[in-house]
């Protein structure tokens, strides 16, 4: 697999999973773009970076309007929250929309675009594995989630025939630290490495997954 000359649009990239696939991008000879809320200020000192609020749509659109030729967009921001799905005092609801599917359309949006007149592109959204069905205490997240998957699907079947592949991927439990640490009687061997999740990722960008359109792809490790 090679990125080799990609130019890769990477939000969420100053969390655990984004840094990990933010280095073997680079080792495939990706150049990658990074976007978050915010960097700490010796982050990829030698990395274009852009800071801003994915949920803002027009401030999106500006900054992507500065980042020239973008082959790839990985789409790893989001967030996860667990609470009664029938509590609607529960502030989840509105934060998983917001961070899981809010900022992927406002990407996409801008995004799209420049694809489009470029001729190519590959998007990769990030759904979950445990989303393909209602899980208790779940509720707003698997309903974001799900969402994140049906829109990979519409805009597959939007995009294929102008030179567009859109993909998911769907992980269960990622081994985290943050996992780890709350879920300290679960067995993390059975988990998705970041590793692993990240070479998935990147090969649905590669050319090497031009023929795959609208696919969600299980990462489940061995759980």
């Amino acid at each position: 697999m090679s990125l080799s000359g990609k130019r890769i649009v990477i939000t969420g990239a100053a969390g655990g999973l984004g840094k990990i696939v933010t280095t073997i991008a680079q080792q495939q000879g990706a150049t990658p773009i990074l976007v978050d809320l915010a960097f700490p200020d010796d982050f990829a000192p030698d990395t274009e970076k852009f800071a801003f609020d994915l949920t803002d749509a027009d401030t999106t659109a500006s900054q992507v309007a500065k980042m020239g030729r973008i082959d790839g967009l990985f789409n790893l921001a989001g967030g996860f929250h667990m609470g009664a799905s029938h509590d609607l005092a529960d502030p989840g609801w509105d934060a998983m929309f917001r961070l899981n599917v809010a900022t992927l359309r406002s990407m996409v949006a801008a995004v799209v675009p420049v694809m489009l007149a470029q001729g190519r592109g590959a998007i990769v959204n990030v759904g979950a594995l445990g989303a393909l069905q209602g899980q208790a205490n779940l509720g707003a997240y698997c309903s974001a989630k799900s969402v994140v998957m049906r829109l990979t699907e519409s805009l597959s079947a939007e995009l294929r025939s102008k030179g567009i592949n859109v993909n998911a991927v769907l992980p269960s439990i990622i081994d985290t630290p943050a996992n780890r640490k709350d879920m300290p009687d679960a067995d993390p061997s059975q988990w998705v490495a970041p590793q692993d999740l990240a070479n998935v990722i990147c090969f649905l960008v590669s050319d090497a997954a031009r023929a795959i359109h609208g696919a969600l792809v299980p990462v489940r490790g061995l759980s």
